[in-house]
């Protein structure tokens, strides 16, 4: 999951032309890389079970917590709940493997979720909507445009 969620959250912006979603996500990517690694080496925490150290914040759970935000902040709860489903499993997986505590993974879907809200903005497909309402012999045409 690590490498498959940010690979689908790229590659549908890809697949459906989607430019702004492309650079929305790739700044939300590289934001999210900079804190978590940085945090790491400047907190330099031991991992549960002496796995090691550089434990906080969790890297795949901030990796996956990101794709999944991009995904459901850009193109909605419909493909956000399963993503955050795989992204809340791989957090629950890392402290089950031993490799992070609760703290760990809370503060890496934090920063996960936060780079990706921080740039990615809805997708609108119909960016200018024509209207027509009648009533009583009435008749109104609106003209819509989302910016």
């Amino acid at each position: 999951m690590l490498y498959a969620m940010p690979a689908v959250a790229l590659g549908s912006t890809l697949i459906i032309g989607d430019r702004k979603g492309t650079w929305q996500f790739a700044k939300g990517f590289v934001v999210n890389q900079a804190v978590t690694i940085g945090l790491k080496y400047a907190i330099n925490k031991p991992r549960p079970y002496d796995n090691g150290d550089k434990a906080f914040p969790s890297g795949h759970t901030s990796t996956t917590f990101q794709s999944a935000a991009f995904i459901q902040r850009r193109y909605g709860w419909k493909f956000g709940i399963p993503a955050y489903t795989l992204a809340a499993f791989k957090g629950w997986s890392r402290i089950n493997a031993h490799k992070h505590d609760g703290w760990d993974v809370l503060a890496g879907a934090i920063i996960g979720v936060g780079s990706s809200y921080i740039f990615t903005k809805p997708y609108q497909r119909a960016h200018m909507e024509l209207t027509f309402n009648s009533w009583d012999g009435n008749y109104v045409i609106g003209f819509n445009y989302k910016f």
